[in-house]
């Protein structure tokens, strides 16, 4: 079977997982157990347009998990059908940023790609935080100024409390206002590799990215 989840889809199944070792250790009415499984179950398989019966097999043992040895034994029953990140190169990156003379690289070797939405980076030295992803099939590339905020908050990608930062990158005017910028931004998670971990769905990465490149 080939690999079918994607890392936001792999972090909302390990997230109803986690409910549902909460829910056994607090719970103990057979009623409020029977909901949540039939929550965790509604959840795991409605993130998903189209699942095969071998697919749905592999999604359906979610409904058995009770403490946290068996949801990390289905997590990692689950981890070989995790769909990794295109692999980069650091010549495509370069393609992505032409204007940015001296780019400074992420460890490329050191990223989890199957624990991996979008490839995030913060070059300290010129304060420039790079954010690169798929959008409409194609690799995206946008570079902005990001300040810490110096303490927790809401993160715009991943909806997560996290340590974050105002990301702003200057947006083209429309084609009636050739040579104007207009600057745009949110604040977003200082750390990409925890907000990779909280992404449990790509549609705030996807609205964001679309945002700053109108």
């Amino acid at each position: 079977m080939e690999a079918f989840i994607r890392n936001d889809q792999y972090n909302l199944i390990k997230r109803q997982a986690k409910n549902l070792v909460n829910g056994h250790t607090a719970a103990q009415h057979e009623g409020v157990l029977k909901a949540l499984k039939a929550m965790a179950e509604e959840n795991v398989t409605e993130v998903f347009t189209e699942l095969n019966e071998e697919q749905r097999q592999l999604l359906s043992p979610i409904t058995t998990v009770e403490n946290k040895e068996q949801a990390e034994k289905f997590l990692s029953s689950l981890k070989p059908y995790v769909i990794p990140f295109k692999k980069i190169t650091e010549q495509s990156l370069k393609k992505l940023f032409p204007k940015a003379k001296k780019l400074k690289m992420p460890d490329l070797e050191s990223i989890d790609l199957k624990e991996t939405s979008y490839l995030g980076w913060h070059d300290k030295g010129s304060n420039k935080k790079y954010l690169v992803t798929y959008f409409d099939e194609n690799l995206i590339g946008v570079q902005g100024t990001f300040t810490s905020a110096n303490q927790k908050g809401i993160c715009a990608l991943c909806n997560g409390y996290e340590e974050i930062g105002m990301f702003i990158a200057e947006v083209k005017g429309k084609r009636t206002e050739k040579g104007t910028f207009t600057k745009r931004g949110n604040y977003i998670c200082q750390d990409s590799e925890k907000c990779n971990q909280n992404l449990t769905s790509l549609d705030k990465l996807q609205d964001f990215i679309e945002r700053l490149n109108k």
